[in-house]
């Protein structure tokens, strides 16, 4: 696995705890498998299984997933809670927090009956417990700080013990401030296979969590208080044009699984495909009862896994559909010029800051192909470039590539789709066209007059050309 750090895995051990316990002093530390770190923000190849039974380990979306050891019978992983660097795109970093040197942190995979042993050391500055979302469990282990478990304090380690009785998808993520910690990037995938290796099999499958955060422009931290207006919407901590795109092969069968742990829910949509909705996490559904779709809604706190066969060659986008979702670095307090002619403004303006340029008057797809100067880590609005110019997308979006001709476990990006001869979309040249016929009604628009921004300077008229009387603020006083 590229650029990961294992540093080996130190020793063997046969504790076994009741529950989620603490670990400390040096002879217990020399049990404890060392914990393995990720440098790379891209998608790292699949952890292929080495023991147990077979299955087609999953690709997370610019992440990785975590190694483990074998002790007697138990499968160990080692969790670090930790603060993180994660590149959010080229231009951009965070300082978040996460497990093992990402946010999120590395997938767990693991196949059903598995008994797994997780360690979890805290390098937070605040206590943290973890919470393994959807695992049938027992109590002590379910990861609530102060309910099901003690807290576990800054510089400790903690031991959870359980075996995994379904398959499925679920993720892990704080049950400790969690309101802050989520807010700040912790959160994982957790994947547990089933055990007959032939049972919804797929030839590969991918996973990533959904979370957002608000990062002012130039700023490094995301304002943790936030409820609602987020400015970066996000795939395993990644906006467009940073998050890879999903590489596949022509009649792979393909199975795309996420997660929801931000503050709203996102339908997700695939262009040219239907697909059947396979999996949550409350479990499989029926082949009987599946059902086709374009998009799938999933909701907070909710997974979702789809299923498709890779049958159409082309690059086709996939994202959220609530079009905020799809930009960057939204600044919620700009002002809509949409047909407002700002050329004088813009004059007067240019006086006192030179350079100034008018936008919006005809939307917002202007600033897809503009490279302007912005403040120290942020990012466009809208960016990214294909083969055919600016895509005009941030956020939640990226693309499904199916290629012909790919090895098994070939995830490289294969560049832009060569399209065959008369399949793209063309400009309509030759004679010189009429205007075609169009239907008229009463008021079809705004016909040859201009939208006029109001001057606040300028007191508003009344019917007998004279100034209105001001009008006191319902809400002055407040």
């Amino acid at each position: 696995m590229t650029n990961l750090s294992r540093r080996g895995f130190i020793g063997s051990s046969g504790l076994v705890l009741a529950g989620a316990a603490a670990v400390s002093g040096r002879s217990a530390f020399a049990a404890v498998p060392e914990a393995p770190t990720m440098t790379e923000a891209t998608t790292q190849a699949p952890l292929m299984p080495t023991t147990g039974p077979d299955y087609q380990p999953v690709a997370t979306l610019n992440g990785w997933s975590l190694p483990w050891r074998m002790n007697g019978d138990w499968k160990e992983f080692h969790l670090v809670a930790e603060p993180v660097v994660r590149e959010m795109a080229p231009g951009m970093k965070a300082n978040l927090w996460g497990y093992n040197g990402q946010s999120p942190g590395p997938t767990i995979e693991a196949v059903e009956g598995d008994k797994v042993r997780i360690y979890v050391t805290n390098k937070l500055p605040e206590n943290t417990a973890v919470h393994w979302h959807g695992q049938r469990l027992p109590n002590g282990m379910d990861g609530v700080g102060g309910l099901t478990q003690p807290h576990i304090p800054p510089g400790k380690t903690f031991v959870y013990e359980f075996q995994l009785r379904r398959s499925g998808t679920y993720m892990y993520h704080p049950h400790s401030d969690e309101m802050v910690q989520m807010a700040m990037g912790m959160m994982g995938f957790f994947v547990v296979h089933p055990k007959d290796p032939a049972f919804r099999r797929v030839d590969r499958d991918f996973v990533f969590l959904l979370n957002a955060f608000d990062i002012e422009a130039g700023s490094y931290v995301p304002k943790v208080n936030t409820m609602t207006d987020f400015n970066l919407w996000c795939w395993n901590s990644r906006v467009f044009p940073g998050i890879d795109p999903f590489v596949v092969g022509k009649n792979d069968k393909v199975r795309i699984r996420f997660g929801n742990l931000t503050m709203t829910n996102h339908p997700i949509h695939m262009h040219g495909y239907e697909f059947k909705v396979s999996c949550t996490d409350g479990g499989w559904v029926d082949p009987a009862a599946a059902w086709d779709e374009v998009s799938i809604d999933v909701a907070v706190g909710q997974m979702r896994a789809f299923d498709f066969v890779a049958d159409e060659l082309g690059d086709w986008a996939i994202h959220c559909h609530k079009s905020h979702h799809t930009m960057n670095a939204m600044g919620h307090s700009v002002k809509t010029y949409i047909g407002v002619n700002k050329k004088d403004l813009a004059k007067r303006i240019a006086k006192i800051a030179p350079g100034y340029m008018p936008m919006g008057s005809n939307g917002m797809g202007e600033m897809g192909g503009m490279e302007m100067p912005l403040p120290d880590n942020t990012l466009p609005m809208m960016t990214g470039f294909a083969q055919f110019g600016p895509v005009e997308m941030g956020g939640m979006f990226s693309v499904v590539k199916v290629r012909e001709g790919l090895a098994k476990n070939d995830y490289k990006d294969p560049g832009w789709f060569k399209h065959p001869e008369g399949t793209v979309a063309y400009e309509l040249k030759g004679q010189k066209l009429g205007e075609a016929p169009r239907a008229t009604s009463p008021d079809s628009g705004v016909k040859s007059a201009e939208w006029r921004a109001k001057d606040p300077r300028k007191p508003s008229l009344g019917p007998d050309g004279k100034p209105r009387p001001a009008v006191k603020n319902a809400h002055s006083d407040h």
